[in-house]
């Protein structure tokens, strides 16, 4: 696992810790095996808690957080411990960007909606609803392919909802 933490002055240049940063990014290498999920979703609750986000939106950034690893894990890597996830959090004075990368194609095709009643009542399987669940969470989430490097899921959430 390592960890780099770039401060920038928006210049994508690092700048010493006296000058005033605007964005700053830390990025984290994860084995791809399940709990190491926990480790980028404990760092993006730090990050999201300095940076003056509610507990509430914490709570909501750690699930989805969490959501897009086991995703990138599981789909992506295929549970290849050989393979890591990347996961890269961008802040600025408003919003906190969270990518996920993996070694996969991403999403093939738009996934439908879940049927939450079907699911309850055991009539569909219980998994397949991380997706959905990053986008209730979250202000921005897409899923980008960029074969043949992998693909990411990028999560934004604002300090104010509905800015940008």
């Amino acid at each position: 696992m390592a960890l780099i933490d770039k401060a920038t002055s928006g210049n994508d240049k690092p700048t010493s810790s006296s000058e005033k940063t605007t964005n700053s990014s830390i990025e984290l290498r994860l084995p791809s095996r399940l709990g190491y999920e926990k480790v980028a979703m404990h760092t993006a609750a730090s990050v999201a808690q300095l940076m003056g986000f509610s507990d509430e939106r914490v709570d909501d950034l750690k699930t989805a957080v969490a959501e897009a690893c086991i995703n990138a894990i599981e789909h992506g890597n295929k549970l290849d411990d050989s393979l890591s996830v990347g996961v890269i959090l961008s802040m600025d004075a408003n919003s906190l960007e969270v990518k996920v990368t993996d070694n996969g194609e991403g999403p093939q095709s738009k996934t439908e909606a879940p049927d939450i009643d079907k699911k309850m009542l055991g009539e569909e399987d219980a998994r397949g609803m991380g997706m959905f669940l990053i986008q209730a969470l979250v202000d921005e989430a897409e899923w980008v392919s960029s074969p043949p490097s992998g693909s990411y899921a990028r999560m934004v959430i604002h300090l104010r909802r509905g800015t940008s």
